[in-house]
């Protein structure tokens, strides 16, 4: 059985008991978390689309984490001109526990 579920704006193919990183999320770790925007969901091959899948997915929050270093560097030729930024982008683990 796995569900499509709109996260923070991205969609994400889930099942049960799977880690997935996903946009910061408020919340501290252990905290519960219920999303209730699903797409799609496939249970034993039969379908159920759009606003007729009701189906909620429940989570918890392991932990919250930065990603890898990203960094955007300008510079103008002949110029003398540069500017370095750099940042690291927030993520947080999640684990599904049920889909209902």
């Amino acid at each position: 059985m796995f569900a499509i579920v709109r996260i923070a704006g991205q969609q994400y193919k889930v099942e049960k008991d799977q880690t997935l990183y996903v946009p910061h999320l408020a919340g501290n770790p252990g905290d519960k978390v219920e999303f209730s925007e699903v797409s799609l969901v496939d249970k034993e091959g039969q379908l159920t689309l759009g606003k007729d899948a009701k189906a909620k997915i429940k989570a918890e929050i392991v932990d919250h984490m930065k990603g890898d270093s990203v960094i955007a560097y300008k510079q103008k030729r002949r110029k003398g001109f540069h500017k370095k930024k750099g940042h690291r982008t927030l993520y947080t683990r999640i684990k599904v526990t049920s889909i209902a």
